[in-house]
């Protein structure tokens, strides 16, 4: 895959004088000359970016259009029945409302054309209909009787400049190749000759974005749709209360939990459409009294939506899933159409004395393996008589803290306070902001030993577990705890070092433990199942899960190759197996719960994608639909890997991110196009890079933040738009 060096679009005002209007004009040809079929319909009249404005103001409410666009006094203009939208320079549209007199005062349309002598016709060297991001787009003029320089212009389907490049016309003839970028849809092209309109071609070819990484490194590379393809064996859609809903199963059982489901988030982000509808149901499903089940109903399977009682993490959990679905989809209104529930849950979680230890001022639960079900003890009863595991909550039931409850908690926290934000209610989001700083310092007081987060921190102090140190057992829930946003970079660096501490592949084939050191025999009665021995399920298993979320925090605090290594073994494995499960035993066996295990445990595998594609790629979302990303390439990690090609999309929205990656001998060089507005890039230094540090954006010098990171160094800097390339050397 050849590395393009891409022309940059240059600044507008460097264009021509009357640039600013330039992209106006050529919506308004683009509308009024389109070659598509005649409207069947008033409203089939609606084009971008009018349709916008126009469902914006009111939709249907306001009637259709009364005609096509026109031109008036300079501006592209739709006219309706008590309003009129205008086409805007940024490529959007606005409405504004019209008096009653508004016929009289309209003049007829005005459209302006190229010079006679000098129209231009564009098309495609190689007919093709679509195109992906930064794929070459080879574009052919003919200028009858003209000789000599022309400057042809990609817009996107926003109306704003994609990209830009300059070619000289030969007896009327003449090609470009520029990259396509921007907004996804159609992408049009604009012919310039002395800076005035030469001719335009409406919907020269459509752009989409699919979810790709390229690195020429065959393990990585294969990971995405490896991991794809063994996610749609997970994927549950069944019809709920008169509603599709779709959902990700558990590995170990066929139902909808919401934990399952919004952990995998991490991974169907790439490649689902629907990420509402299971969210839906939980919303819907809250108890009165602000609590969240774990499993929603399956009538099929005979199941009405229960909670374990021993959980204490739901709430937090439906508060991450909520905000992460509206990232995916950008939808404002779906989002506030949970805020009453994200609410109460939060009420619910903090407040309720079940879950809320108001003297610690911090979440509690009954003793259990990390996030897990059931609690500590022996075998108990089910209500039906049964002998089980504690999934209640028991006269001798012992109670006290569990750090992942807290650190997810307190992340829940800022996410709500984001969204207040987005809603307009800052005294809230201070609120919130507030009490998710009160329990991390609460949380580090009672249980950071230093190294890691103590597993479980008693309420009875006289109770200490059996037969095993519990000062020294590392639960799964550190490794979430470094992609929270909780962490001080020394806290999260020092639980990357106590795994890789505990990296030895004569004791495990990976350092993932669930729980190490476990508990002994019987601690957790499990009526049988799996999780009474050592080294089984929860109490000791090996889970791919841990290893996503450690490598994803090695990439973020500077331990990149450690991160790499991650991936790669976890590739190996699925290369090898062609499975994943929830969890192995540390020879390496897979682990059967039961007979509702499958071999495709989408949990790990998300956790994997997200150290993929925001880890080593460095895409990561800071808003929604990718309208402001910080874009961290990490692949000096691996010194063989010369040049990479990465693609981030939403399905679920046209939100995207793309790059060209490539290094150089003294440098990299970087092209990053996607349909957001800013973009933070922060390069990672390969090792042996000098401390004379330049780099440029569009060719033009600016200077770098630099920023130590761990082992590791980075050069950065802020873009306002995209469709941009940077570069960074040294000496």
């Amino acid at each position: 895959m050849p590395f393009i060096s891409l022309p940059q679009p240059a600044p507008s005002s460097a264009i021509m004088p009357d640039m600013k209007q330039l992209a106006i004009i050529f919506i308004g040809i683009v509308l009024l000359t389109s070659c598509s079929p005649p409207p069947t319909n008033q409203t089939d009249q609606l084009r971008e970016p009018f349709r916008s404005a126009w469902q914006a103001a009111g939709g249907s409410r306001i009637g259709p259009p009364l005609g096509e666009p026109r031109w008036v006094d300079g501006a592209l203009v739709q006219y309706f029945a008590t309003l009129r939208i205008v086409a805007l320079e940024n490529g959007g549209a606005a409405a504004e409302r019209l008096p009653a007199d508004w016929r009289e005062q309209t003049p007829a349309p005005v459209i302006e054309t190229p010079p006679a002598t000098q129209q231009a016709s564009l098309a495609l060297a190689t007919p093709t209909q679509t195109v992906q991001p930064l794929q070459p787009v080879p574009i052919t003029l003919r200028i009858p009787a003209y000789s000599g320089p022309v400057t042809v212009q990609l817009y996107d389907a926003a109306g704003k400049l994609s990209a830009e490049g300059a070619t000289t016309v030969t007896d009327g003839a003449g090609e470009v190749t520029l990259p396509a970028g921007g907004a996804l849809g159609p992408q049009w092209a604009v012919a310039l000759i002395d800076g005035r309109l030469a001719g335009a071609q409406s919907q020269i070819v459509t752009l989409d974005a699919q979810t790709a990484l390229i690195s020429g490194q065959s393990d990585i590379d294969s990971l995405y749709p490896r991991i794809r393809r063994l996610m749609a064996e997970a994927r549950v859609s069944y019809e709920l209360n008169g509603r599709l809903i779709s959902g990700y199963r558990s590995p170990d059982n066929p139902l909808l939990w919401l934990r399952d489901h919004v952990y995998q988030g991490r991974g169907f982000r790439y490649f689902e459409q629907d990420v509402t509808s299971l969210l839906d149901a939980f919303r819907d499903a809250q108890f009165p009294d602000g609590s969240l089940p774990d499993v929603i109903d399956y009538p099929e399977r005979y199941v009405t939506a229960f909670r374990k009682e021993v959980e204490s993490d739901l709430e937090f959990l439906y508060i991450q899933g909520v905000y992460e679905a509206w990232q995916m989809t950008g939808d404002d209104a779906w989002l506030r159409s949970h805020l009453p529930a994200l609410r109460r849950a939060v009420e619910y979680i903090t407040t309720n004395p079940l879950r809320w230890n108001a003297e610690r001022g911090l979440v509690r639960r009954p003793y259990t393996i990390d996030m897990w079900d059931f609690a500590y003890g022996p075998t108990t009863t089910s209500p039906d008589g049964k002998p089980a595991p504690r999934h209640w909550i028991e006269p001798d039931t012992i109670w006290g803290t569990f750090h992942g409850d807290n650190t997810g908690l307190a992340a829940a926290l800022m996410l709500l306070a984001r969204i207040e934000q987005r809603v307009g209610e800052p005294a809230r989001a201070e609120r919130y902001f507030q009490l998710s700083d009160e329990i991390m310092q609460r949380l580090n007081e009672l249980a950071w030993n230093g190294r890691f987060f103590t597993h479980f921190i008693p309420e009875d102090p006289s109770f200490t577990p059996a037969g095993v140190d519990a000062a020294e057992q590392l639960s799964l829930s550190n490794a979430y705890a470094l992609n929270r946003g909780v962490l001080s970079a020394a806290q999260a660096q020092a639980i990357i070092g106590s795994y890789y501490e505990r990296r030895d592949f004569a004791r495990a084939f990976a350092e993932w433990y669930s729980i190490d050191p476990p508990f002994p025999p019987g601690s957790f009665g499990m009526a049988g199942g799996k999780g009474e021995q050592p080294g089984e399920y929860v109490n000791g298993g090996i889970m791919p899960l841990v290893g996503g979320e450690l490598a994803r925090g090695a990439f973020t605090f500077g331990f990149e190759p450690y991160g790499l290594d991650q991936l790669r073994r976890y590739a190996n494995l699925l290369r090898l197996t062609n499975a994943s499960y929830l969890w192995y035993y540390p020879d390496g066996r897979p682990g059967i719960s039961g007979p509702d295990t499958i071999p495709t445990d989408g949990w790990g595998a998300s956790a994997m994608l997200g150290a993929l594609f925001e880890g080593l790629a460095g895409i990561v979302d800071t808003a929604s639909r990718y309208d402001d990303a910080i874009i961290s390439p990490r692949w000096p990690a691996e010194p063989a890997i010369m040049q990479a090609y990465v693609v981030a999309r939403y399905p679920a929205s046209d939100g995207y991110v793309a790059y060209r990656w490539q290094r150089e001998a003294q440098g990299l060089r970087l092209y990053v196009t996607g349909s957001g507005r800013t973009a933070y890039v922060r390069f990672m230094l390969p090792p042996d890079a000098g401390y004379d540090v330049t780099m440029t954006v569009a060719g033009q010098p600016v200077t770098p933040v630099m920023e130590e990171v761990g082992l590791s160094r980075y050069a950065g800097v802020a873009l306002d738009r995209l469709n941009v390339e940077v570069t960074v050397t040294w000496r």
